[in-house]
């Protein structure tokens, strides 16, 4: 990884303050490899596309998964177009349906009329995926409503033996990504019953991340605490106007928190000086469901919608995943495509051109931009390498010979972004850092014009 010195070069600024320490938690070098993604897709696709259902109960029969144009180059070259950097599929959902053709249970695509039985949608996506740059990573359910042995010790080593496959077979991964949904009804091989966990311990978690640790130790896990990436507390997509990276999760009762047991309020904000770097994940589906339904084709996020997402995700520190749910073509929508494209352009539009041009902050924090700039978006980042220190701050611009606020917020850390209600005409602006908990590292602080929306 580089040094502080080359990073910040990279980020386009130098050092205000040399710390002579790191403050507080720190990311791991996994987890700043994570912070550079910012925006990414997933990808909700399995038999319930073919049901018309967001939960599968897990009886249904795999002859129903038969997509009859799939292809995951024209999914992938969509989410490219939007501006994404890598992808991630749910390769078992909680109907227990497998998307590859796993020697732990009968009920996957070797049991389906798509390809043959032969068919393999995680190799396709994952190998479609790296051939058009982007990373990949993996969604499996823990929970399984389809198995006998979900809720008996032996369902542990099954779910394992899956991860195991999904981490040796499809070359490196990115991000592993578990969900709190565990238990209840289900049809669990004929018994169709209600099936309780203590979530808490049924799992044995650690143990499972060992493995990953083991087998990818490159990719970081996701979950409602982490050990990586935590769960934003919503599923629309957006951070909290305040947001840490720095997060300790409680449970609901105010005890250990665990996937599934955690106060999702807190989990928007994170944690003021927290003792772990556990920066959010913002999911939202770019339609009203998770998967696929024709009644909402006309429901699809419109670009001026998701470019408001991505200014309070990616702009508040936090990632964007965004679920594009492949219909049963296999492809993506027409109508879900637009939206992406139009997007995509909106977003390269807006930030390919840096207003501040080669100006640098100097000790106070001052631009002087080469010549008179309009703008209307502020990006400000931390040298998060060294923690997140900057607890509020205020933009400024000199107009008419005097200093205007025209900006003030509290968290930076790896991205904030600044969407001024009017655009900005000035050739001096400067950042004052009204609170912060120890000397601020301010990598990048950057003048940009958001044009007006493109139409798709």
């Amino acid at each position: 990884m580089p040094s502080r010195r080359e990073f910040l070069a990279i980020a386009g600024a130098a050092p205000v303050v040399a710390a002579a320490a790191p403050f507080g938690a720190t990311p791991s070098a996994r987890q700043l490899r994570w912070h550079e993604l910012e925006f990414y897709g997933f990808l909700h696709f399995t038999i319930n596309t073919f049901t018309d259902k967001e939960w599968g109960y897990g009886d249904e029969d795999p002859a129903l998964f038969n997509p009859t144009a799939f292809s995951a180059d024209a999914i992938i070259r969509g989410l490219k177009d939007s501006g994404m950097r890598a992808v991630i599929l749910t390769c078992k959902h909680h109907d227990g349906f497998c998307l590859w053709p796993t020697r732990t249970t009968e009920h996957s695509v070797r049991r389906s009329p798509w390809r043959d039985g032969k068919g393999d949608v995680v190799r396709e996506i994952s190998e479609a995926a790296r051939s058009h740059g982007l990373k990949f990573g993996v969604y499996l359910s823990p929970w399984d409503r389809n198995n006998p042995a979900y809720g008996k010790p032996e369902y542990i080593g099954i779910y394992r033996d899956q991860l195991r496959e999904l981490l040796t077979r499809y070359g490196e991964i990115f991000e592993v990504w578990h969900d709190g949904a565990n238990g209840g009804d289900g049809y669990y091989g004929g018994a169709r019953e209600k099936r309780q966990i203590d979530k808490h311990v049924y799992y044995e978690w650690p143990r499972t991340w060992q493995l990953i640790r083991q087998l990818q130790p490159n990719a970081v896990v996701f979950s409602d605490v982490g050990p990586d990436i935590r769960w934003v507390g919503n599923e629309r997509g957006i951070a909290a106007e305040t947001s840490w990276a720095t997060y300790d999760p409680v449970a609901v009762d105010g005890g250990s928190a665990a996937p599934g047991d955690v106060r999702e309020k807190e989990s928007q904000v994170g944690t003021l000086r927290g003792t772990r770097w556990l920066p959010a994940e913002c999911d939202v589906s770019i339609r009203p469901g998770w998967f696929w339904h024709e009644k909402e084709n006309a429901r699809v996020k419109t670009p001026a919608q998701l470019a408001d997402l991505y200014f309070k995700s990616v702009g508040r520190g936090g990632s964007f995943l965004l679920n594009v749910p492949p219909d049963r073509r296999g492809l993506l929508h027409e109508n879900d495509v637009a939206s992406l494209r139009a997007f995509g352009e909106h977003l390269k539009a807006t930030f390919a051109v840096n207003l501040a041009g080669t100006a640098r902050p100097d000790k106070d924090l001052q631009l002087k931009l080469p010549r008179p700039a309009t703008f209307n978006v502020v990006r400000i980042r931390e040298d998060i390498r060294e923690g997140q220190r900057v607890e509020a701050f205020t933009v400024e611009a000199m107009t008419a010979g005097a200093w205007r606020p025209i900006a003030e917020a509290t968290s930076i850390g790896a991205c904030r972004l600044l969407r001024l209600a009017q655009p900005v005409t000035t050739s001096t602006v400067r950042l004052r850092i009204t609170k912060s908990g120890a000397p601020p590292l301010i990598s990048e602080f950057a003048l940009f014009s958001e044009p007006a929306f493109l139409q798709p």
